[in-house]
């Protein structure tokens, strides 16, 4: 559990303590964009290897514990799960001026589109929905560590994202977040923006539903626990 507990904090130590402050600003000044986030991306990667193979062994030792059970929450997965990747999966796939290198993108024609309209940070609020549905039907200590150390990265990040473009993109910044929210709908029920169906149901979903589908059914062979109620294996 040791080796759990200090792989979470690195993770949120390098995500909330770098990415996005000030401390990023100083360092990309130092060595510029592209070195800092070959870096990150290298420290990062080599962290989330730590903590899954430490949350692996977590799972199984003798000091994991029920902290709680939430009992028939787990029968939501499906749903809150697929809502998570309709939003996330499509969030990696549009062009988004929030996303690494993509600032760019914030000036073009028709820049908030799909699922932009809902949220500007969907991946972010992707994660936020699974690691959130994981972490209230694994009431484990092992769980609760391991799942909520990706809730708080994620939600921490899109508040990061949203100053450190304030900072670097000034005006035209401004413009795209006075059309976008960062809490999914916000802009939408606002009257900031709206919901268009043909953007909402393009091949962005239809990549993001398969590849939940697939995922849906190799779960119990991939994680050893089945996402279906009653517990039924395909």
């Amino acid at each position: 559990m040791t080796m759990l507990m200090e792989a979470a904090v690195a993770f949120l130590a390098i995500h909330l303590l770098i990415s996005g402050t000030r401390l990023r600003d100083a360092i990309t000044g130092a060595i510029g964009e592209r070195p800092y986030l070959g870096l990150f991306s290298l420290a990062s990667l080599a962290i989330l290897v730590w903590l899954i193979i430490a949350y692996n062994a977590a799972h199984t030792s003798p000091e994991n514990r029920v902290l709680y059970d939430l009992g028939h929450v787990r029968d939501l997965g499906i749903i809150v799960v697929a809502l998570a990747f309709l939003l996330g999966m499509q969030g990696l796939l549009i062009r988004n001026p929030t996303a690494v290198q993509q600032e760019s993108a914030i000036g073009k024609e028709g820049a908030i589109r799909g699922v932009l309209r809902i949220t500007r940070h969907p991946f972010l609020w992707g994660i936020v929905l699974w690691s959130g549905f994981h972490l209230l039907a694994n009431g484990d200590l092992a769980g609760v560590i391991f799942f909520s150390t990706f809730f708080v990265v994620a939600l921490a990040g899109t508040f990061a994202i949203d100053a450190k473009r304030r900072r670097k993109l000034g005006p035209a910044w401004q413009s795209f977040a006075a059309r976008t929210s960062n809490v999914p709908f916000a802009a939408v029920l606002s009257g900031r923006n709206a919901l268009h169906l043909s953007e909402s149901l393009g091949w962005r979903f239809w990549v993001a539903l398969l590849v939940f589908i697939a995922l849906l059914f190799a779960h119990p062979h991939l994680f050893g626990a089945s996402p279906f109620p009653g517990g039924w294996t395909p």
